[in-house]
């Protein structure tokens, strides 16, 4: 995890390639509404957010088996989703980016957008950096 109060910038690079990766695989699989959160300043558990839904519980669960892939090649060790076997709601923390993957209902129950102040647009393509 990055601190936030002084980044180093290989740190902050490999979370910026990482949350790039995690993005084009939730593009790739037809994630919809993703929302990436920037948590410098409020937190200190990750970099970034990354909150994405998808229409069924089988596509959110090919969804995190995705992206336990992508976290592996990015180097990032112990990646287990949580809520896999239900995929109503799966979360894992990828180390720098935490990511939580939603039926869009669920999503909606929890809202956590809102409670992360989320002011941002739901992004439909992947961030460029």
């Amino acid at each position: 995890m990055t601190d936030h109060t002084s980044p180093s910038p290989g740190n902050e690079r490999a979370a910026d390639e990482l949350l790039r990766d995690i993005l084009d695989s939730l593009d790739d699989h037809k994630a919809e509404n993703v929302v990436v959160i920037d948590l410098a300043g409020k937190s200190d558990i990750a970099d970034y957010m990354v909150i994405a839904s998808g229409q069924s519980s089988r596509q959110v669960a090919t969804m995190a088996d995705k992206l336990v892939e992508v976290a592996k090649k990015n180097g990032v060790k112990g990646v287990t989703p949580e809520g896999r076997a239900q995929a109503d709601w799966v979360l894992f923390d990828a180390g720098d980016v935490i990511i939580h993957l939603f039926r869009p209902e669920v999503r909606e129950f929890y809202n956590l957008e809102k409670m992360w102040n989320a002011d941002l647009p739901i992004k439909s393509e992947p961030a460029t950096f």
